[in-house]
């Protein structure tokens, strides 16, 4: 939590003395609209990411289990870890930087620059730097995503629909199938064969591509754009 607040603090400063302007930029009011955006994100990428998971069971032939240590509490640290983690690059790429490259830049450049940012940033996060053909599956994936919440935060001027969008899918993903570095939590997978040629390709397409298009396409074309920023 120390890492948000000294993003915070940074981000604060660099409206101030560039902008002129407070957090409140990142379009945290009113309230009810942005929470309202919030939760269309989130439960828009929660259900993109049931469908991704039921799909890869189909391909694999497994079975997810519901883990017999479940409880309300034990979603308490996950929901946490998630919560900070996505707020973190929300602010980094959603943020004061982005706000100020759209007002100092051509919009359209700041959202590719953006988009680019979270693309590279990810060949590190995921772990495939060095390795060319996951680097260039990652970043069309990753890059087109972080287009979809970039063009978000400029149509909505605000971070909240791009920060429901991040952890409905990373929540959904992490902690109720289990895919994260916590371990097994809400669902775990049982009983899967390994995949391989075009399903492999197929399934990891589902996530990485096709979700990210499916994300963009809701964006450019069903979200309303706020005209001043």
């Amino acid at each position: 939590m120390i890492g948000v607040l000294i993003i915070l603090a940074l981000s604060w400063l660099l409206l101030y003395f560039i902008e002129k302007e407070s957090l409140l930029v990142l379009g945290f009011l009113p309230i009810f609209k942005r929470l309202k955006q919030f939760f269309i994100g989130f439960g828009i990428t929660a259900l993109l990411c049931i469908i991704v998971q039921y799909f890869e069971s189909v391909l694999k032939e497994s079975n997810f289990i519901l883990n017999n240590k479940f409880s309300i509490l034990l979603l308490i640290e996950p929901f946490w870890w998630d919560f900070r983690s996505v707020l973190t690059e929300e602010l980094v790429f959603r943020g004061a930087l982005l706000y100020i490259l759209i007002k100092k830049l051509n919009p359209k450049f700041a959202i590719l620059f953006s988009a680019i940012a979270f693309g590279v940033y990810h060949w590190f996060s995921f772990g495939v730097f060095g390795n060319p053909m996951a680097m260039l599956v990652v970043f069309l994936g990753t890059g087109i995503m972080g287009y979809a919440w970039a063009l978000a935060f400029y149509r909505t001027k605000s971070l909240m629909l791009s920060f429901g969008f991040h952890l409905g899918w990373n929540f959904t993903y992490n902690t109720i199938f289990s895919n994260g570095p916590l371990g097994d939590l809400v669902y775990t997978s049982q009983g899967e064969v390994e995949l391989s040629g075009w399903t492999a390709f197929l399934n990891f397409s589902m996530g990485m591509i096709i979700v990210p298009i499916i994300v963009l396409i809701y964006v450019r074309y069903l979200t309303k754009t706020t005209k001043v920023i």
